[in-house]
């Protein structure tokens, strides 16, 4: 095989990495982003792997691949790579893509302090402060968000019985609250919540049809969300997030903080325009809260979520991919019988 170039800018977004490809990613067909998931899922996604997993990533790799603009008011288009997969929506990688691309100048946004991208999940909008030439905060308005299902049974191997929601943010979370067989993610350490979250997915795939009602494309679980208690004065909730086979997200998670925006709001323990502090396993947050209430095609109650962070750049690196052992990545989760 000849050699592909990837040049990207490296950073993070409260701590869980974004690896954004800004040169090499391969065109595209489709009319939406969508569509050109689909696309790069079916012909590209050895780039995927090669990005995202070891030698060049590792288990908990994230990133995103810069595009221009679909939509005539969209100022860039992202898709989002991870270890598990190309997926509809990512809000860490949202914040730091539109951070990096700010301060490397490679957008000029049409409205000063608003950012559009297109993404699979829909059309995203985000605001952004400056201050000294960096970004200080982005807060993105993501896509239409909704508890689809509340106090599911499932039998867990680990657990016994949980009851859990089915909510929506960008990708599906069954949101595990603090209940009589789970007493919260506190008490237990990243490998075992990594071992149970694979458990969880399956589980839930496995009990009941997780799709969404407007885009049948997107379905089933492939995260989990394990609450708990804050660790600090400043945040309302903690949650740890299982993505996959392998990754802990070290953010709250952009799209699981707006899935549990929108179950606290279907709920009545969150208010439109209340701020809601969402803590990560390492004790960062993002601060999220319903903009407003909408509703799906099929008239399914949602809300319009936003999620406000903090992105940071590391540095840029340029990587190759040619004939070599392991050329399009590997996972240590591959080995296991």
């Amino acid at each position: 095989m000849s050699r592909h170039s990837f040049a990207s800018i490296e950073g993070h977004t409260e701590g869980m990495p974004v690896r954004m490809v800004v040169d090499g990613a391969p065109p595209l067909p489709g009319a939406t982003m969508e569509a050109r998931r689909k696309a790069f899922i079916e012909s590209h996604d050895w780039i995927r792997r090669a990005l995202m997993l070891e030698p060049r990533g590792h288990s908990h790799m994230s990133g995103t691949l810069f595009y221009p603009p679909l939509s005539e008011d969209a100022d860039m288009s992202l898709l989002f790579i991870e270890t598990s997969g190309c997926l509809p929506m990512c809000g860490h990688a949202s914040i730091g893509s539109i951070s990096f691309a700010l301060e490397a100048g490679l957008i000029q946004p049409k409205l000063p302090g608003t950012v559009v991208v297109d993404v699979p999940a829909g059309k995203l909008a985000a605001t952004y402060e400056m201050e000294g030439g960096r970004v200080r905060t982005v807060r993105f308005t993501n896509v239409p968000s909704f508890l689809l299902y509340r106090d599911v049974e499932i039998d867990h191997p680990h657990f016994g019985r949980l009851n859990v929601d089915i909510a929506y943010g960008g990708n599906f979370y069954p949101i595990v609250e603090v209940q009589p067989n789970f007493p919260g993610c506190e008490h237990f350490s990243p490998d075992e919540l990594l071992e149970w979250g694979r458990q969880m997915q399956a589980a839930v795939n496995e009990t009941i049809e997780v799709v969404h009602p407007d885009n049948t494309s997107i379905r089933m679980v492939k995260h989990t969300m394990w609450t708990g208690a804050p660790i600090s004065d400043s945040a309302d909730a903690r949650a740890v997030v299982i993505a996959g086979d392998s990754l802990i997200d070290r953010s709250p998670c952009g799209t699981g903080t707006s899935a549990r925006v929108a179950q606290r709001h279907a709920r009545g323990l969150l208010r439109e325009g209340q701020s809601f502090r969402h803590q990560s396993l390492i004790g960062s947050c993002f601060t999220g809260r319903v903009e407003s209430v909408t509703k799906l095609k099929n008239g399914l109650d949602a809300v319009l979520p936003s999620v406000e962070g903090r992105a940071w750049l590391t540095g840029r690196a340029e990587h190759y991919v040619e004939a070599q052992p392991y050329a399009h990545g590997f996972s240590l989760q591959e080995y296991v019988n």
